[in-house]
């Protein structure tokens, strides 16, 4: 059987957990071949395959990995920080750079120090650089520097995860009294 180009590669990085990003050059051969791969990731592996428009990765149904928990909770925290700073969250996301010591300032500063600390992904400074470590392995930051890091378009995959739980918690909750 004939392969699309770079089949190898895509396979090794998805199933690793890596968001393939647009600007690497076997994105288009993912994309141009997504009925195939999303034929093959299902029945091979019951995962979903997801290509949007700047970045693709597996979904799975039934995973109990804390990997993407910790992220999510790691980018909630930091936004909800960056607001709070006056700062708009998403603009921040999209293009700045940030050094861990700025992170860590936010977390040891944050008013969610209680999750923080239940967390051991969190907790700790050191921690929090594996978790970003983590991130950087998956494509989810790019690290600049040793202390410096910028979000890739991944990052939002966990804000569109955060608004579809805070819309299905709005349509669930209970009319409040007058």
């Amino acid at each position: 059987m004939v392969y699309p180009s770079n089949h190898r590669q895509i396979v090794e990085e998805l199933m690793a957990g890596k968001f393939i990003l647009a600007n690497e050059e076997h994105f288009n051969a993912l994309k141009e071949n997504d009925k195939f791969y999303a034929e093959f990731f299902k029945v091979s592996f019951d995962l979903d395959l997801n290509i949007k428009s700047d970045y693709a990765f597996l979904l799975s149904k039934e995973s109990q990995e804390n990997f993407s928990r910790d992220v999510s909770i790691f980018i909630a925290i930091l936004s909800y920080e960056l607001d709070r700073d006056g700062r708009n969250f998403m603009e921040a996301l999209e293009f700045n750079e940030f050094t861990l010591e700025e992170i860590d300032r936010y977390f040891d500063n944050s008013s969610f120090i209680d999750l923080i600390e239940s967390n051991k992904a969190l907790r700790e400074p050191d921690a929090r650089r594996t978790l970003i470590n983590g991130m950087h392995r998956r494509n989810i930051v790019i690290k600049n520097f040793d202390d410096r890091f910028s979000f890739t378009q991944a990052y939002k995959v966990f804000v569109d995860f955060a608004k579809e739980l805070a819309m299905k918690r709005m349509r669930h909750e209970e009319p409040s009294e007058a």
